[in-house]
C-alpha cells in the first residue's frame, strides 16, 4: 500500500502555518482540483479532491491538528495512538429536517475525540458524521454530487432544484451548511461548495467582519451600524477605542446545524487616520499633543 501524502504537503502549507493560512490554502487547493474542473482526468481530480478535504478535516481542527503532529496518520488508523477503547462510537442524537437524517458527532467524557472512526477516506467520515449506516464501503457506492451555494444560501438555508440522472429534484439544504459539508439525500451524497462573501469571513459557526471607523468616532465615541448576515445591528463604539480592537455580537453567527443556537459574529475596528489636514486641525492635533494625548 502506497504511504499517504503528508497533510500539510497537500495542502502546500508549512507546519506553523495559522488556522487561518490553512483555510486559506484549503479553499484555494479545493477550488483547483475540484473534479468538475477536470473533465478530461476526472478520476485524478477526485483522488486528489478527497486527499485536500481529508487534510483539511485533520488541520483545521485543533485537537485533530495535535495529534497528528504528534502521531501523524498513526494517529488516525485502525488501533492508532489517537483512538479510544474499543467499543466507543462517535456518535450522537440524530435529527430530521425536510429530507434529509443527520447523525451528529460527541466526543464522550474523558474519552478520545477520534474514538470509533477512520480517517481513511473523508466520504467514510460523512458516513460516521452523517449517514449513520456501515462505515465501510456504503459512501463509495452510492453516487456523489456537488452543488455550489452563495454564502448567505448556506447561512440561511435554501430549497435547490437539481438534475440527478436526467431527472429534476428538490432538495432542501439546513441553515448552517458550510464548504465541504456533505449531505446524504436518499440515494445519493450530497456535497456543498460555498462560495466567499465579500465582507464576511467564516470559521465554524462564528462570522468574521472588519469595519472602518473614522478617527473622529475613536476620539469622541459614538454608534456605528455593524453588517451581520441577519441585518445591520447599532454598536455603540467608546472613546478611545484602539484601532485592531476585536469586539463580539453574541448570537450573531451562523446557525448551529447541530442544535439550536447560533455562533457568534467578531467585529473587528479598525480606524481611518486621516492623510490631509487643514491648518485649523493641524491646529488642534498639535495643541493635543502638547498636552500628551
Amino acid at each position: 500500500m502506497a504511504a499517504k501524502s503528508d497533510y500539510y504537503d497537500i495542502l502546500a502549507v508549512s507546519k506553523d502555518s495559522s488556522a487561518d493560512e490553512i483555510k486559506k490554502a484549503y479553499r484555494k487547493q479545493a477550488l483547483e482540483w475540484h473534479p468538475d474542473r477536470h473533465k478530461d482526468d476526472k478520476d485524478a481530480a477526485e483522488k486528489r479532491f478527497k486527499e485536500i478535504n481529508e487534510a483539511y478535516q485533520i488541520l483545521s481542527d485543533s485537537q485533530k491538528r495535535k495529534a497528528y503532529d504528534q502521531f501523524g496518520h498513526a494517529a488516525f488508523s485502525p488501533g492508532g495512538a489517537a483512538r479510544g477503547s474499543a467499543g466507543q462510537g462517535p456518535f450522537g442524537q440524530q435529527s430530521q429536517w425536510g429530507p434529509f437524517t443527520y447523525s451528529y458527532t460527541t466526543t464522550n467524557q474523558g474519552g478520545s475525540p477520534f474514538a470509533g472512526f477512520d480517517f481513511g477516506d473523508p466520504f467514510d467520515i460523512f458516513e460516521q458524521f452523517f449517514g449513520g449506516g456501515s462505515r465501510f464501503g456504503q459512501a463509495q457506492r452510492m453516487p456523489r454530487y456537488s452543488i455550489t451555494l452563495d454564502f448567505m444560501e448556506a447561512i440561511k438555508g435554501v430549497e435547490k432544484q437539481v438534475v440527478i440522472d436526467g431527472k429534476k429534484k428538490k432538495v432542501k439544504i439546513p441553515a448552517g451548511v458550510n464548504e465541504g459539508s456533505r449531505i446524504r439525500f436518499n440515494e445519493y451524497i450530497l456535497s456543498i461548495n460555498v462560495k466567499p462573501h465579500d465582507i464576511f469571513d467564516r470559521q465554524g459557526d462564528d462570522i468574521f467582519v472588519k469595519v472602518t471607523i473614522p478617527f473622529s468616532t475613536v476620539v469622541l465615541g459614538g454608534t456605528i451600524e455593524i453588517p451581520t448576515v441577519d441585518g445591520d445591528v447599532k454598536l455603540k463604539i467608546r472613546p478611545g477605542t484602539p484601532s485592531g480592537t476585536m469586539m463580539r455580537l453574541r448570537g450573531k453567527g451562523a446557525p448551529h446545524i447541530r442544535g439550536r443556537g447560533k455562533g457568534d459574529e467578531y467585529v473587528r475596528i479598525n480606524v481611518t487616520v486621516p492623510e490631509k489636514l487643514t491648518r485649523d486641525q493641524k491646529r488642534t492635533i498639535n495643541e493635543l499633543k502638547e498636552e500628551g494625548l
